[in-house]
């Protein structure tokens, strides 16, 4: 069946919740940013900038010429020498996994094609930029540090998805190559092929059940806003061998902040500025 014949628009109420999200995080980030931006922070020394793991969140884009999570963002930020890619996973009709934030293509695309319906092909035709996971692996893998978050969707065939991510990213090593990245820790059940240390759940306001889900588990640290997520966590996390991410940090005095704490990766919207 031809893409244009697929359109499915969200319902309203879904759009309106999506849009009320989207504005009380932009919301959220300008306040975060400016209050970062008022503090009289000094600069990290040179060694300790050069040592910074620095995630480029969804490469390195402006979603006008360059779109986010494509090989063109993730070529920016890895000619910029940026230590990590981060980058988003949902799947085509055709059980092809692939680089998108969206469950449907209306932001980047302005049409209102849901991915899950779309065989890899008819999506290209929409839009053509569109990225596979194995297009990413091949071309970064072992050389950037993949940050994959795994969006919440159903797994219909789930013991044949499970496969196909597995044989995608076995030349990469789990912890040291790649991890795991999701809003909804219930994904990782669909993810047994990669240990528990490569796992990382993203807390948004719910950092203190994140925190103690991630402890209680044994997953590799817990990812969460850098406001929201404070040093006691953190130290909590470092202290139990975990590792803490914290985004999105979009500023100079951001990223000074975010390496005197001593946070283990730091994720950013502008990672090659």
């Amino acid at each position: 069946m031809e893409a244009n014949r697929r359109a499915c628009p969200p319902a309203p109420g879904q759009r309106m919740r999506r849009a009320v999200r989207k504005w009380t995080e932009a919301a959220f980030q300008r306040l975060a940013d400016g209050y970062v931006a008022a503090r009289p922070l000094a600069a990290s020394p040179p060694d300790r900038l050069a040592e910074a793991r620095i995630v480029s969140h969804r490469g390195e884009h402006d979603n006008r010429s360059v779109f986010e999570n494509t090989l063109a963002a993730f070529d920016r930020a890895d000619r910029a020498g940026v230590w990590g890619l981060e980058l988003d996973l949902r799947w085509t009709a055709d059980l092809q996994p692939v680089v998108f934030h969206d469950p449907d293509l209306g932001r980047l695309a302005g049409v209102s094609h849901r991915l899950a319906d779309l065989r890899l092909a008819e999506a290209r035709s929409v839009f053509s930029q569109l990225t596979t996971l194995a297009e990413v692996v091949a071309r970064y893998g072992g050389r950037r540090h993949l940050m994959i978050e795994v969006k919440a969707e159903p797994y219909r065939r789930f013991h044949m998805q499970t496969a196909i991510l597995a044989a995608i990213l076995a030349p990469l090593r789990p912890v040291d190559d790649y991890h795991l990245l999701g809003l909804d820790p219930r994904m990782f059940a669909y993810l047994g092929f990669a240990p528990r240390q490569a796992l990382l759940p993203i807390a948004w306001a719910d950092v203190k059940t994140t925190s103690r889900l991630a402890l209680a588990r044994g997953y590799g640290g817990v990812c969460g806003h850098f406001i929201l997520l404070g040093d006691r966590t953190m130290k909590r996390h470092q202290r139990r061998g975990q590792q803490v991410g914290c985004g999105m940090v979009n500023c100079a005095k951001g990223l000074y902040r975010e390496i005197h704490r001593g946070v283990d990766w730091i994720f950013s919207d502008r990672a090659a500025a």
